[in-house]
């Protein structure tokens, strides 16, 4: 059994202080063997055990330890057992023969281990490197085996010769199915010549650097990969093969080409919006020229001014649709919820887009539910859900087309469908109509399309109401249809309340003081005008210095106020005011185009009565003013 034991050699010596300890204890030891055999062998073989002593000494501690041994082992032998016992004995000349066997014994004894060492210490480095060669070989077989990334290795014919877990699944073959296999097996037909170029780059030696193509699965899908492939070498350096590693790169792909939608979105929709607001400003220009030359004929002023009302309506229509699409982007667009009837808004949205569609000679048919429908809504934004649909279906439906709204009720929802018959959705547009700057056919036929928010803007405000939109068509020319699903308020609506009329501020026993502020000069003359026109008395000024000199001398009853002013901005001219005894009960009215939710609250906090964001209607702006002054003389007249 021992025979078959594998023989350990100590590739390095003990500590020096531990070789010589144990020299001595060697030497120690065959010198109390000697002393045992000595009535045997007498003044004869002195020497005899001392080979073995130097031998042990060199194999635990070296050549220095082996030397110490010698030499002391040949001292006390020499004082022990030759010549007289208990001195220093030779055998004369005839006794230089074993000192010198006995020097060349221990010469060859250690030489031979320190031989054997050396054989000892490269046996142990060879192991030791095999050990950790295969320690690397098993951590790269792990990280080929548990990489996300396909690795793969093939002939320099092109033939697959390995193919990890990654590889199984970006392509979906078995290493069973793969291996033996072309490499052509997952490149696309049109690519295979790039394949021919990569082996041609490989039997040179060279390595491919990291490159984006496209490679085919199992079931036919295309992947997006980035390729990196090396030749391998044998152990001569010469190339028998490659290494490849592909990385799946669609995400990136897909989000790269997302950004680039994106970006063509923005970019048409800034285009759009710049068509969109020159459309209505020729109009307005071209009918401003009308009244300079109507010399006083009404009907060509009528025309001018019916014409000027109407383009004036679109240009607020299209910017509150932009501002309702930043509100919402942003989160901070809120409903006022209330009790309200379905019939009664989808009415006020068809009347909204009932011109538009009478101006295109189409028809507009209604079929609604017999009973009353109640809703939890807000009315103004559901209404203006329903009328950016009915309007989409008259933009996008030919002249002399039909639109169908019709709304039926479905257990604890109502379903409102909004049908054309008009150019109809492709099924690559029906998957992103509802994607922000989406627009459906945006050839220059169909430029009256409108800026792509419209539909966003629906969605959202359908969800904010807890409900879902939906979008069918079957294709081009075939027309399209919109469901909106909202819920249904089932309890008994609550008595209507009559609403209680504004107080006006048309002329009454005494006139009106009101100062007008912006620094637009046309903005500022033309509202002074107005309130002139109603019998008012009216002061203007164009920066925040000159209103507050003009509120001191004027003394007015109310305040219409730009906040981006030169000099002194609205909030603090507002604030100097409501500072001062005189300034306490004026009305005090922000008209600005800024209207934020963070801009109505700085309005709030600066002092004014009210946040109107222009353009205003002049009609409601009067309404307002009544109702603040009726309401802040009441107070005056209870105290």
């Amino acid at each position: 059994m021992a025979g078959s034991m594998p023989l350990h050699l100590p590739g390095r010596p003990v500590s020096s202080g531990t070789g010589f300890l144990l020299a001595v204890v060697f030497t120690a030891v065959a010198i109390a063997a000697r002393w045992i055999v000595d009535p045997w062998l007498g003044d004869q073989s002195a020497l005899i055990t001392l080979p073995a002593a130097v031998a042990a000494a060199a194999w635990v501690g070296g050549w220095p330890a082996a030397v110490l041994a010698a030499i002391v082992g040949y001292v006390a032998c020499a004082y022990l057992f030759i010549g007289p016992s208990g001195g220093f004995g030779f055998y004369g000349i005839a006794g230089l023969f074993p000192m010198a066997a006995y020097a060349v014994s221990c010469v060859v004894i250690i030489s031979l281990a320190e031989a054997l060492r050396g054989l000892a210490a490269r046996h142990e480095r060879a192991l030791l490197d095999r050990k950790r060669a295969g320690a690397t070989r098993a951590l790269l077989a792990s990280i080929v085996a548990t990489s996300d990334d396909a690795i793969v290795s093939k002939t320099l014919d092109g033939v697959i010769q390995s193919w990890n877990a990654g590889a199984e699944r970006l392509f979906g073959y078995t290493a069973a199915e793969a291996i033996g296999q072309p490499i052509t097996l997952i490149i696309p037909q049109e690519r295979r010549q790039e394949e021919l170029s990569i082996l041609e780059r490989l039997r040179r030696g060279e390595r491919v650097d990291p490159f984006e193509t496209v490679r085919v699965a199992k079931d036919g899908r295309r992947v997006d990969v980035s390729l990196t492939i090396s030749p391998v070498r044998d152990d001569e350096g010469k190339v028998v093969g490659a290494s490849k590693i592909a990385r799946d790169i669609s995400d990136r792909k897909h989000a790269e080409q997302a950004l680039r939608d994106a970006d063509r979105r923005k970019n048409e929709f800034l285009a759009t919006l710049a068509h969109e607001l020159r459309n209505p400003l020729a109009p307005i220009r071209n009918s401003l020229e009308i009244i300079k030359r109507a010399d006083g004929d009404r009907d060509l002023l009528r025309q001018g001014r019916d014409a000027i009302e109407r383009q004036v309506g679109h240009m607020v229509r299209l910017v509150d649709d932009l501002l309702d699409v930043s509100r919402i982007t942003r989160d901070q667009l809120e409903l006022r919820r209330t009790r309200v009837e379905l019939a009664s808004v989808v009415h006020q949205a068809v009347e909204t887009c009932r011109p538009l569609a009478e101006r295109e000679n189409q028809t507009i048919g209604l079929r609604l539910p017999g009973e009353p429908v109640y809703l939890d809504a807000d009315p103004v934004r559901l209404a203006q859900v329903f009328s950016n649909l009915l309007d989409n279906a008259c933009k996008y439906t030919p002249p002399g087309g039909s639109i169908w709204l019709t709304a039926e009720a479905l257990g604890d929802d109502v379903v409102v469908s909004v049908k054309d018959s008009g150019i109809g959705i492709s099924p690559e547009e029906l998957g992103s109509i509802f994607d922000m700057f989406a627009r459906v056919d945006t050839t220059l036929e169909r430029s009256r399309g409108g800026m792509g928010i419209g539909l966003t803007l629906v969605k959202r405000l359908v969800e904010m109401h807890g409900g879902t939109i939906e979008a069918h068509s079957e294709g081009a020319g075939l027309g399209s249809e919109f469901f909106v699903r909202l819920p249904v308020r089932t309890a008994e609506p609550a008595a209507r309340e009559e609403p209680v009329a504004a107080a006006d501020i048309e002329p009454g026993p005494a006139r009106r003081r009101v100062l007008v502020v912006d620094d637009n000069v046309d903005s500022a003359d033309s509202l002074a005008t107005l309130m002139r026109l109603s019998g008012h008395e009216t002061r203007i000024a164009y920066d925040g210095e000159e209103a507050l000199a003009a509120a001191e001398e004027f003394r007015p009853e109310a305040i219409l106020l730009d906040i981006g002013l030169p000099k002194l901005h609205g909030f603090g001219v507002c604030r100097r005011v409501r500072a001062t005894p005189w300034g306490e009960d004026i009305v005090m009215v922000a008209l600005t185009g800024w209207g934020q939710d963070e801009d109505r609250q700085r309005s709030k906090e600066a002092g004014f009565d009210r946040h109107i964001v222009k353009p205003v209607d002049y009609q409601a702006l009067t309404e307002l003013l009544g109702s603040l002054l009726a309401e802040k003389e009441g107070r005056t007249a209870s105290n």
